[in-house]
């Protein structure tokens, strides 16, 4: 569903610390954890100077970074703790080797065994690859060309571009083929372009990195350095034709409706019949296509470039895509460039931690249902419905208030606010892995298995009435999620965990931490982009002109509030790329402050630790985003991530809200005050 993510608006890496006393329990031992934890604090920083330090100091001094990551804080502590339940889910899972055929404990437990094989996967070398390699190698002509990149998307290797079927965004009833841009060895068009030094290098490194695969895979030096160059200059043209990060983030950009007749107009390059047909979509009547401009150039590309040069274009790609499931050689390489170079991690994970992703990201559900079976308790779903009612009401009475809407659009977004669907935990109804065949000495065939599995399973929905009770996160996530087209906000039972969440917390962090969490996702359905959306899930326009320019003149404000801030070295963070997560983050933090203030602690003075309820409140939401990152992984996600760096999201919001600066006594004279007209409040 790669297309349709690019509007599912997610919390993404954050943890929340509880406070109080808790005792962790697992299979063999009772942990005893000390939640917001004063010793994390630094106290010699005032407050109103950094609030992130100020919150985490010691502890940002006290945790460096694992070698094997590329930040570190938080949300990875959470990310451990449950890694320590799912390893021990699969390794219990793998030790049966009886289980009945295409049950939970055989495909799970073959899966993370065949996975941990390194010895035999290491002899097979590129072995696993062969036959689809002898299928480009056989390619002679553009019809070929077409077919053998249609074929391996219906095995699940997604070449060129990117594909599924989801709802459509203006009849969310009817599910629809969706075409989106890719085909890039980089992670954007930011990477071939852009000119500073840091990039540049990267661009550099890139190159050498094409040069060394396609020698791994056999070729010579020099056979090797001139299909390089000429994988790169396919690359480039498509990147030039590829839609920037901010030009993804306007759905009326990416929806362009066609029929074959129509897009045939448009990109008359490629065999559009032949396209749908080999994608097993062939009776399809129309379809929606994110960058026209981009499956254009693709047209002009099959007659402009060699057979050839595709060819050793698609023989790179696959053994890219497949790297990490393939020997030793291939993997580590692959982990130079986009681990080392990329992102400044130092080593690799160790070999379950990877495997265990594979495996959830294979079958999730399966895995999940194990995982919800031992974690989750009623009561935390009962908790956490709580909390979202709270949220949602206090909400509804905020948007109420505003002063910059009208009654009349007022009115339909309350019925957008009260229609949401909420979904916590897990699925109410599991996936039927049945026609998946997980098989007990083959880690290749099972990754591949899973990944015909999902395309399968995403064309069935081709015909067939939209699913609302799907979900797009497995269980185990740590990471929650509001979806536009199903007007719902999601979080998966992985987030809802100590030190995440915690039913034994007192109000102060829980409202702090998940409650900003649920009043983040609650405003993505009123952000840049969810505010384009109706109650129904359909892309439309229930605003009135006036408020429709008042919410502008809000979210540009936003926009160079953010912009002003460098986050490394001269680079600003991107205003326009992150003001969805950070209207979410604005609105989130204020709508869990007024939720909070009508329990009985919120109403209280009374001081736990030494700090009041507020006082409280606002440590729980900077410890969220304690997290140290490394400059390449910063750089990285300055130029990707529609997230502002960690720091940003913790000081930005609290500097916006008078409660913050009445709890921690902040100055005019403090490095972070904000002048009263120049703080923002949009929901």
């Amino acid at each position: 569903m790669q297309f349709k993510q690019m509007l599912l608006a997610g919390v993404a890496l954050v943890a929340i610390s509880s406070c109080g006393e808790r005792q962790k329990q697992s299979s063999s031992e009772v942990v005893e954890r000390k939640l917001l934890d004063p010793a994390n604090m630094d106290t010699t920083v005032h407050p109103g100077d950094n609030f992130f330090q100020y919150a985490n100091g010691a502890w940002l001094k006290n945790n460096p970074i694992p070698k094997s990551q590329t930040r570190w804080g938080s949300f990875n502590e959470l990310v451990e703790n449950n890694n320590t339940i799912l390893r021990q889910l699969l390794d219990s899972s793998a030790a049966i080797t009886n289980a009945a055929k295409g049950s939970s404990i055989q495909m799970v437990g073959d899966f993370y065994r065949t996975g941990m094989d390194s010895v035999a996967i290491d002899k097979a070398g590129l072995l696993p690859l062969k036959s689809r390699l002898e299928r480009i190698e056989e390619i002679k002509d553009i019809s070929g060309l077409i077919s053998e990149i249609t074929l391996a998307h219906t095995e699940g290797i997604g070449q060129l571009f990117s594909f599924s079927v989801s709802p459509d965004d203006k009849n969310v009833t009817k599910q629809i083929c969706q075409f989106y841009q890719g085909g890039l060895g980089m992670p954007g068009r930011e990477y071939y372009f852009d000119k500073d030094a840091r990039t540049a290098a990267i661009r550099t490194a890139y190159q050498q990195y094409l040069v060394d695969m396609l020698q791994l895979m056999g070729a010579d030096a020099a056979t090797a350095a001139k299909n390089a160059a000429a994988i790169y200059q396919l690359e480039l043209t498509l990147a030039g034709a590829s839609l920037t990060r901010v030009e993804m983030r306007d759905p009326y950009k990416l929806y362009n409706k066609y029929n074959v007749e129509g897009i045939s107009k448009v990109a008359p390059g490629i065999d559009w019949k032949a396209l749908l047909q080999g994608l097993k979509v062939g009776n399809a009547d129309s379809m929606i296509v994110a960058a026209p401009g981009f499956f254009a150039q693709i047209g002009k590309q099959l007659k402009a470039t060699p057979v050839d040069v595709w060819k050793q274009y698609l023989r790179f790609h696959l053994a890219n895509d497949m790297a990490p499931f393939l020997s030793h050689n291939f993997d580590s390489l692959r982990f130079s460039f986009y681990g080392k170079t990329m992102r400044g991690q130092l080593e690799q994970e160790v070999r379950w931690k990877r495997i265990l992703k594979v495996v959830d990201g294979s079958v999730g559900e399966m895995l999940g249902q194990m995982y919800v079976d031992k974690t989750f308790k009623p009561s935390a779903k009962e908790r956490m419905l709580e909390l979202v009612d709270n949220l949602q009401k206090t909400y509804a009475e905020r948007i109420q208030r505003l002063d910059w809407m009208s009654n009349e659009t007022k009115q339909k977004a309350l019925v957008k606010l009260n229609g949401f669907m909420k979904k916590i935990g897990y699925p109410d109804k599991w996936k039927d892995y049945s026609s998946m065949t997980i098989v007990n000495n083959d880690y290749m065939a099972n990754v591949l298995a899973a990944s015909q599995w999902e395309y399968n399973y995403t064309i069935s929905k081709l015909g067939r009435p939209v699913d609302k009770a799907e979900w797009v996160m497995t269980p185990p996530t740590v990471n929650a999620y509001y979806n536009p087209g199903f007007n719902e906000i999601v979080f998966p039972a992985g987030i809802l965990q100590y030190p995440f969440f915690d039913e034994a917390a007192d109000d102060a962090v829980n409202y702090g931490g998940i409650g900003a969490v649920i009043g983040h996702e609650m405003t993505h359905g009123f952000d840049d982009q969810g505010s384009l959306y109706g109650a129904d899930g359909n892309l439309s326009n229930w605003w009135t002109s006036e408020d429709s320019t008042n919410f502008r003149i809000k979210t540009t404000m936003v926009i160079d509030m953010y912009g002003k801030i460098v986050a490394l070295d001269t680079t600003h963070i991107n205003g326009s790329l992150t003001v969805g997560e950070n209207l979410a983050d604005l609105g989130g933090l204020s709508i869990a402050y007024e939720a909070f203030k009508k329990t009985k602690q919120g109403k209280s003075t009374e001081k736990i630790d030494g700090f009041t309820p507020d006082q409280r409140f606002f440590l729980s939401w900077a410890q969220v985003w304690r997290a140290g990152t490394r400059p390449e992984e910063m750089a990285s996600r300055l130029k990707t991530d529609p997230h502002s760096p960690n720091e940003y999201r913790c000081n930005v919001p609290v500097s916006n809200m008078e409660a913050w600066y009445q709890a921690f006594n902040i100055k005019e004279t403090d490095k972070m005050y904000r002048p009263e007209n120049e703080r923002a409040m949009v929901w």
